[in-house]
């Protein structure tokens, strides 16, 4: 059977600002995924609303494989429980290959005297309010981390949404807040190294490589707390089952590839994987628990 057609340019929509680990990655896996395909691979960075305006690009574009999207599900799984998007999130989206599993790294700042979590959590309950944790959203994955927390320890903490991850880190090295939560990349090693951010914990399915010393959340005793990201590749509903199928075989060979794979890995990052079936039964199952999990905490878009 002949392969379908490829478009000769193909745009990648970043749904987060340049410079942040998504953005390295989309890049990475762009010029792999051009030598595979021999397309151009042109990346457009629409960052806001917690991944949900370069979501709505995506759900916008012409079905024919000329437009793909890079983003966290949370776009999907996430947003849609906050209120009303520009786009179908289950008619509009269609899942391509999942592509990296992102750990969320809790740590804190110059601001914060906290030396471990069980310190941050004393400090919380003695300053009420206090305490504030940068997320790079509202309704981010961060954001649900610290619902979950606020519901099982009670402690009052002051939540203080980005808009994506760039500026959310140079004002945590300027000591403008005290946590933050962020996905594990590579511009955090060396603050890290040096001190001036000091990981608590972290959300993942068991301790980092790189920082062996750094308990999970679930280790802590806080599950709930305990997430991850999962980032992928989508692309507009309607698009050719045949087109989708061949991008998702392209994908899952890029991921296999020792570069990628290293890419990820250096950045505390898991590459992810497998059938586009596989990764839309994902999708739906989180939106699923997602929509619990916010109608407990009783979260709300701002």
């Amino acid at each position: 059977m002949p392969q379908p057609q490829v478009p000769k340019t193909i745009r990648t929509v970043v749904a987060y600002p340049a410079g942040g680990v998504s953005d390295v990655i989309a890049r990475a896996l762009g010029e792999k995924l051009s030598a595979q395909l021999g397309s151009a691979v042109v990346v457009e960075n629409k960052a806001g609303a917690s991944g949900t305006i370069g979501m709505d690009a995506v759900a916008k574009a012409p079905a024919d494989g000329s437009v793909l999207g890079f983003s966290a599900i949370s776009p999907l799984v996430l947003s849609p429980h906050l209120g009303k998007l520009p786009y179908d999130p289950q008619k509009d989206i269609a899942p391509v290959a999942s592509v990296m599993v992102s750990p969320v790294m809790l740590l804190a700042t110059s601001a914060s005297k906290s030396q471990d979590f069980a310190g941050l959590l004393r400090e919380a309950k003695a300053s009420p309010g206090a305490i504030r944790w940068a997320t790079s959203g509202q309704a981010s994955l961060g954001h649900i981390m610290l619902e979950q927390l606020r519901a099982a320890t009670g402690v009052d903490i002051t939540h203080v949404p980005y808009k994506g991850g760039g500026q959310q880190l140079n004002d945590a090295l300027g000591g403008q807040f005290e946590i933050l939560s962020t996905n594990a990349g590579p511009t955090l090693s060396p603050h890290i190294q040096s001190g001036k951010l000091r990981p608590l914990a972290v959300g993942a399915p068991s301790r980092l490589p790189g920082l062996p010393q750094v308990p999970t959340l679930a280790e802590l005793g806080w599950p709930a707390a305990n997430l991850s990201s999962r980032f992928g590749i989508f692309a507009p509903a309607g698009m050719p089952p045949a087109l989708v199928e061949r991008y998702n075989v392209e994908i899952n060979r890029a991921l296999a590839s020792a570069e990628i794979a290293a890419k990820l890995r250096a950045t505390d990052n898991e590459p992810a994987g497998g059938a586009a079936g596989e990764f839309a039964r994902e999708i739906a199952r989180e939106y699923e628990s997602n929509g619990r999990i916010i109608r407990a905490a009783g979260i709300k878009a701002e």
